[in-house]
């Protein structure tokens, strides 16, 4: 199974924000944040959004926040569904 770089995780925070013909600074000024660093972090991918600021992003790009992170959510889905697997097994042998 795929390991999710820590280091980098990948995103299209920038394409979305870009779509929608923001600056860094403009939805920084919309989340209510002192400075557009870190939705430069966030966009580079070296920091992820907590879960209110991922949510507050979505409805500031009209999008899902699965769709911003296509990613993650492929790696994440895909570990989940086998962890499902393997405790659905042990349910059943169990029986």
């Amino acid at each position: 199974m795929e390991q999710i770089n820590c280091r980098k995780i990948p995103n299209l925070l920038r394409r979305y924000r870009k779509a929608r013909g923001l600056r860094q600074n403009q939805v920084a000024a919309i989340l209510g944040l002192k400075s557009a660093s870190v939705i430069s972090r966030w966009e580079k991918g070296t920091r992820i959004p907590g879960t209110v600021s991922a949510l507050e992003l979505s409805a500031i790009y009209r999008t899902m926040v699965n769709v911003m992170f296509p990613k993650l959510d492929t790696m994440l889905r895909a570990r989940l569904r086998k962890r499902e697997e393997d405790v659905l097994k042990k349910v059943s042998l169990n029986r």
